[in-house]
């Protein structure tokens, strides 16, 4: 049996249930395509990957390529368009099977489609390695999924099944041989910029597992994760486990088990169950993801709900350069332009001010996100933002945060204003407007 495994967002050799099926082939050739699409602005005026991610991606490739080639293997990294770079290396090594992890997300199910139309001979195989259960587990079928994350939350818990273990996938151990290979198209691939400033975030599986490790037994911070969570600029405030979520450095499998164990050994309290309850969600939104499908990109959400919205371009760049009336909000936004990363409660805060003070359309927020996160989650994402535009999750509707008054509970002294140059010298007015900037409905 020859195998092609197109490697996606599961850079990793632990709990992977794919590439240890793939590993029962007699000849396994490991491919990751870098597609240029992903360098280039989309319809809603943003990339779908900016310069910090694909810093984090670039370091997780070449980890994993030091992991494989220790097994005697190596990892194919390839330029160009998955619907024809798989199909030209499965016909010129002779692949019988293609296998990847199961993506949520329209794009990547077109594409899974395309080439097994384009390779009717050839077996394609999915697996599920980015979620904590697979579809069989869940207590609902798929298209039964409720409509609101507590909902789901009663019914995993009533389930009794926290992580489960059954599902881990030893890490693997051994590799069939890689056939010979023509050298890599990476230098095609986008140059790496450095951040301007020092960033704590390594991609890759061990610094993933490295990271789990300290902030766990290592800190024990978790032991008051639910106190700290909300910080707006502090490295152990919070897990930080979303990067190598999100590139499948890190399972979510090992997070949960690990957390298990370590309230078996260490202490069970609110904060270790909140830190498995922030897992829970990620859980949540990738099979809401799966669920709705396109209906995660569209204005009107998954419920449907009419929203009369505007694009103000001169709003729009205020809020993505850190230049509006709110010095919180200016604050993370610059924070988030120059390193790529914000914290849970500063993405609830500019994505409040981005729907209810500017009022413009969510996706294109959504869409900035997407170019600027080094930890973007396509299904998280576009969840959460539906979820604050109250169109999506959300039973309560248009979530609005009071600006000033979480400027007063979470920066009462003006530290991460003062650190991140909040405070813009000509903020951008609400209602400038010139034949430049008419509103799109």
């Amino acid at each position: 049996m020859r195998t092609l495994y197109w490697f996606t967002r599961d850079l990793r050799l632990h709990d992977n249930a794919a590439l240890l099926a793939a590993s029962k082939s007699d000849m396994l050739l490991c491919v990751y395509v870098v597609e240029p699409r992903w360098f280039k602005p989309g319809p809603l005026q943003c990339k779908t990957m900016g310069h910090h991610r694909w810093r984090f991606l670039w370091q997780s490739l070449i980890g994993l390529e030091r992991s494989l080639r220790a097994l005697g293997q190596r990892l194919h990294i390839a330029w160009g368009d998955p619907e024809t770079v798989i199909p030209a290396l499965a016909h010129g090594h002779a692949v019988s099977r293609i296998m990847r992890s199961r993506q949520p997300g329209t794009r990547e199910a077109v594409q899974w489609q395309t080439l097994q139309d384009k390779l009717p001979k050839i077996a394609f195989t999915q697996y599920e390695t980015l979620s904590l259960f697979t579809e069989s587990l869940l207590p609902m079928p798929l298209q039964d999924l409720p409509a609101t994350f507590s909902q789901f939350r009663k019914l995993i818990e009533k389930k009794g099944d926290r992580g489960p273990e059954r599902l881990r996938i030893p890490t693997v151990k051994m590799l069939p041989p890689a056939p010979g290979l023509p050298d890599d198209n990476r230098g095609e691939c986008p140059a790496i910029q450095e951040p301007t400033q020092p960033s704590p975030f390594s991609g890759g599986e061990q610094a993933g597992l490295a990271r789990l490790r300290d902030f766990l037994a290592g800190t024990h911070a978790i032991d008051t994760y639910k106190e700290t969570r909300n910080a707006l600029d502090d490295w152990n405030s919070s897990s930080k486990f979303s990067p190598w979520l999100a590139h499948g450095c890190l399972s979510a499998r090992e997070i949960a088990d690990s957390i298990s164990l370590y309230e078996q050994q260490h202490t069970s309290n609110e904060s270790t169950y909140w830190l498995w309850f922030e897992v829970l969600w990620r859980e949540y939104f990738y099979w809401y993801a799966l669920r709705h499908g396109s209906e995660l990109f569209r204005r009107d959400g998954v419920q449907g709900k009419r929203q009369s919205v505007t694009f103000y371009g001169h709003r729009f760049k205020a809020w993505c350069e850190g230049n509006t009336s709110y010095p919180l909000v200016n604050a993370a936004m610059n924070q988030l332009r120059e390193t790529g990363y914000i914290s849970n409660r500063s993405r609830q805060l500019v994505a409040s001010c981005f729907i209810n003070e500017l009022e413009l359309d969510w996706r294109y927020g959504a869409a900035w996100f997407e170019q600027q996160l080094i930890d973007y989650d396509v299904a998280s994402n576009y969840g959460n933002w539906q979820y604050l535009a109250g169109v999506g999750a959300d039973p309560r509707g248009l979530r609005r945060f009071n600006l000033d008054k979480q400027a007063q509970q979470h920066d009462p002294n003006g530290t991460f204003v003062d650190r991140w140059n909040g405070h813009a010298e000509q903020p951008v007015g609400l209602h400038t407007v010139d034949a430049a900037d008419w509103p799109l409905s």
